[in-house]
Parts: C-alpha cells; structure tokens; sequence
C-alpha cells in the first residue's frame, strides 16, 4: 500500500490517495478540494482510481468529488446515513460559508462492515457515527483513514446539525480502542498517531 497525503481546501482537509503498488488501482478519500493538486499526484503516479470515498458527507470532505469522477471515472461511495449530504448544500454545510457545494450523488452507499477492494486492498468500513450521522473510518491492517472521528489527542466536532458528543465518544471505544496500538491513525485534519498513543494520552477517551 502506497499512500499519499494531500492538505486540500480552505480547512486543511487531510486528503489520501491509496493505492496498490503492485496494480496501481487507487481510490482517493476525501477530496475536499485542490482538484488539480489531487489530479496531478494520480498522473504522476500513473494509478487508475477505481473509487472516491467520503469518510462523511461535510463540505470539506467532498468538494472535489465531482471534479474528480470525471476525470477519472471513479465510483463515490459513502455511508448510506450521510449521502444526502452530497446533493445538499445546508445539509454539507457549504451554504454557511458562501460556497454551496452539491455534488452528484453517490453510486454506491456504505454500511457498517462493507469491504472495499482495489488491487491488493482491502478496506473494512468502520460506521463510527457522532461527528456526522454517517461517519466511517476505513481499515486495512495496521492502517486506519479516521476522518475526523478521531484525531491526534483529540476528536471530531459534535456540535453541527447531527452530532452528538456520546455517540462519537461510543463508535471510538467500541470500533476504533479494540484495534492493536501499532495501527496508524491517518485522521482527516492534523498529524498523524498511533491507537496506542491515542489510548494513552487522549484527553477525551481516557
């Protein structure tokens, strides 16, 4: 597994590209903006993008989407709770700051457990709800793509329209605290860390 990091957008949006290394299939998670910045990592590297991946359904997670599918021709998968997101400004909440992104909808929608494979990679959806109603993280051994469930020694915002603090805090510990402590946290804002050092040193799940 290849990965790529991309900071995107107006908020600094982690954006990854994750491919095979032995078949170049790749699908690129959260593109929430700098279209043409994500489009010219994936020539570079000669990958074929197979999906799009929105861990939710917030402005800054999925603004490129479009732009991306047509250049590629990549299917949009997202967690069935947070596809409506894509079609809605107020509901991605790009209307609040003047952008009013709507995306097409999605081709495939998620749920808790579904796989996802490229090449030799094999993502596990992980529905952590509580920043968005459809939050995902997605798993592939000792590497997680948090979106903003979990971040370094912090969590995701619960105080937009469908957050809630309990349940965020109840998808971290019962999805994300079980996994080994050598698993790299790849979150959708900041650096990265570890489930180990989230465990110990997290102020919020302590």
């Amino acid at each position: 597994m290849k990965i790529i990091q991309v900071g995107v957008g107006h908020l600094g949006t982690n954006c990854y590209i994750v491919s095979c290394e032995q078949t170049l299939q790749a699908a690129v998670i959260d593109p929430g903006g700098s279209a043409e910045t994500i489009l010219a990592e994936i020539n570079k590297a000669n990958l074929n993008v197979e999906y799009i991946i929105n861990t939710h359904g917030h402005a800054d997670h999925i603004a490129a989407n479009d732009a991306i599918k047509q250049a590629t021709g990549a299917k949009v998968l997202i967690h069935h709770e947070d596809a409506n997101m894509l079609t809605n400004a107020q509901l991605n909440l790009s209307m609040y700051i003047g952008d009013g992104i709507v995306c097409q909808p999605a081709d495939r929608l998620l749920h808790d457990g579904d796989s996802i494979s490229f090449g030799n990679i094999n993502f596990k959806t992980l529905h952590t709800p509580g920043h968005t109603p459809g939050g995902i993280c997605l798993l592939d051994n000792n590497v997680l793509i948090a979106g903003d469930t979990l971040f370094s020694e912090s969590i995701g915002r619960t105080d937009f329209p469908g957050g809630s603090y309990s349940q965020l805090i109840n998808s971290i510990k019962n999805q994300l605290l079980n996994l080994e402590d050598a698993v790299r946290v790849l979150p959708g804002h900041g650096p990265e860390t570890t489930i180990g050092w989230e465990r110990k040193y997290n102020p919020f799940i302590q």
